[in-house]
């Protein structure tokens, strides 16, 4: 993901701009748009009404579109490459921590030239490192059962659940509205998830990874993993304004280690290094590519361009997942199965360009507050 994260207000003052939530692609509220992403300032543009939106245009805005798309690509590869480490012999659990382990490295290194990046109050290392870090490694675990159990295609399908139980948390939490536009992308989106794994192939033999269970223990895995992840994204909207979305980022990321380091060895499951040089490639892969790489790809691609296209863009993930699922593995989609993740990515896609569209209609301002009876 995935960052976002929880409070029960979100300050109208909030800047509104892209932030990409760890540890896949970023997921704002539905319908996406600027605003559903608060930002630090110093990432975007400044616009005459006091907003905050990318300057740049030609050269810049085609940049921004193919950071965006290589954003998305990386982070396509985490499913594939965590497949390729469970057939090299490596557990589920031990895939979360050490990936992790590696993005924190490649953070301590970047934090060399950026010292600022480990200032941190009290309030961020229990609201970012404590609550981030633990939802950041319940995503971590539950996300490689549902890769191991129902394939790439669904967990992924299963994941992009996140945007619509961010809509329904931020009715409650957030008091925004529930707009048809909304509603719409989670129709469409749970449909295309009930298609997409209905319409899964998976060999036997990957399922065996979840723990024999298949198939229960992959949807399980994958609904808890984008619910987790939606907490992030509402976690977002009131830690990044304050800390800054790579703090925040490295924050979650470093508490998720911790936490993954502690509770693994008390349940039996002591993270074991990978068994063979390839074992390696693919984990720092993972690191380095699906983690950091990715990541920065997506702030330099809001940097150039808005929150709506960049997002519309970063949904390639899916696809290009699915695809090399299909070109690496024994793993497909029948005709129902491609409709199905094409609902998906239409929905979660098509949501962020129409509230896009809509909130910079006049008079919208504030319709994404919900109001009080």
């Amino acid at each position: 993901m995935p960052e976002g994260g929880g409070t029960a207000q979100r300050a109208a003052s909030i800047a509104p701009g892209p932030t990409p939530p760890y540890p896949h692609r970023p997921v704002p509220a539905p319908g996406g748009g600027e605003n559903s992403y608060p930002v630090n300032r110093s990432m975007v543009g400044s616009r005459q009404d006091g907003g905050s939106s990318p300057a740049g245009t030609g050269p810049a805005v085609l940049a921004g579109f193919l950071f965006a798309l290589a954003a998305g690509t990386l982070w396509g590869t985490t499913g594939p490459l965590s497949t390729a480490l469970y057939a090299e012999g490596t557990h589920l659990t031990d895939v979360g921590f050490w990936r992790l382990l590696v993005a924190v490295i490649g953070f301590l290194v970047y934090g060399l030239a950026r010292p600022s990046l480990f200032r941190v109050d009290r309030r961020g290392l229990l609201l970012v490192l404590g609550l981030g870090g633990l939802l950041v490694a319940v995503f971590e675990v539950a996300f490689q059962y549902a890769l191991a159990g129902v394939g790439v295609a669904s967990a992924v399908a299963l994941l992009y659940t996140a945007p619509v139980i961010v809509a329904v948390l931020a009715r409650f939490l957030l008091r925004e509205a529930l707009t048809p536009a909304r509603l719409a992308m989670a129709i469409i989106v749970m449909a295309g998830v009930g298609l997409t794994v209905h319409g899964a192939v998976v060999d036997d033999t990957v399922q065996v990874a979840a723990g024999g269970r298949g198939q229960l223990v992959g949807i399980i895995g994958g609904l808890l993993a984008a619910l987790s992840y939606a907490g992030t994204t509402i976690l977002a909207r009131s830690a990044v304004p304050r800390y800054g979305a790579v703090r925040f980022l490295f924050l979650e990321l470093v508490g998720g280690t911790i936490i993954l380091a502690a509770f693994l060895p008390a349940t039996g499951h002591v993270p074991q290094a990978p068994p063979s040089f390839a074992g390696w490639v693919y984990i720092m892969a993972l690191g380095a590519g699906a983690v950091l790489a990715a990541n920065f790809c997506f702030f330099a691609a809001v940097r150039r361009i808005d929150a709506a296209p960049t997002a519309i863009a970063a949904s390639i993930e899916p696809v290009v997942g699915t695809l090399l699922a299909l070109a690496l593995f024994d793993q497909r989609l029948t005709g129902t199965g491609w409709l199905g993740l094409l609902m998906v990515v239409a929905g979660v896609a098509g949501g962020y360009l129409i509230e896009s569209v809509a909130q910079r209609l006049p008079g919208r301002a504030g319709s994404r507050r919900a109001t009080t009876s």
